[in-house]
């Protein structure tokens, strides 16, 4: 064989094992309710799940868990899913900024008996801009 022709195998190689790389770290978007029953199948495979937190009266969040003064990597919460299905969720970091001002939250991992464990917490904060401002902000055309 012909170097050159090495040379494009080994390419191909590689592409292959970055393609088979990427593929084992993908995630589905699931509700917790086939969170659940893919654990009890035996699928420990990651899964994103979408929700919202669920908040009282005065805006505060129902189902909040963490003291950094006792243990900084425990964070525990409640989140309830697009099903409305409420679902324990325990993340062993600390608390995100700005986690109380989220609106939907989108968590990665996989439950464990009773409870979600997430690796990943993604949050969407409220927009900066209010609908007032960006209406005075417009520009108008004559």
């Amino acid at each position: 064989m012909k170097k050159s022709h090495l040379f494009v195998i080994g390419i191909i190689a590689v592409a292959i094992v970055i393609i088979m790389s990427t593929v084992g770290d993908a995630s589905v978007y699931v509700s917790f309710r086939e969170a659940r029953e893919r654990a009890a199948d035996g699928n420990l495979t990651k899964v994103h799940v979408v929700g919202r937190l669920p908040r009282d009266g005065q805006k505060n969040i129902l189902g909040l868990e963490y003291n950094p003064t006792l243990d900084p990597n425990y964070f525990a919460f409640t989140l309830v899913d697009t099903n409305r299905i409420a679902q324990r969720v325990i993340y062993f970091n600390p608390k995100p900024q700005d986690f109380d001002k989220s609106e939907q939250v989108v968590i990665t991992g996989a439950m464990r008996n009773d409870v979600f464990v997430a690796d990943k917490i993604l949050l969407k904060c409220p927009s900066k801009y209010v609908e007032k401002d960006i209406k005075g902000a417009t520009a108008s055309v004559n």
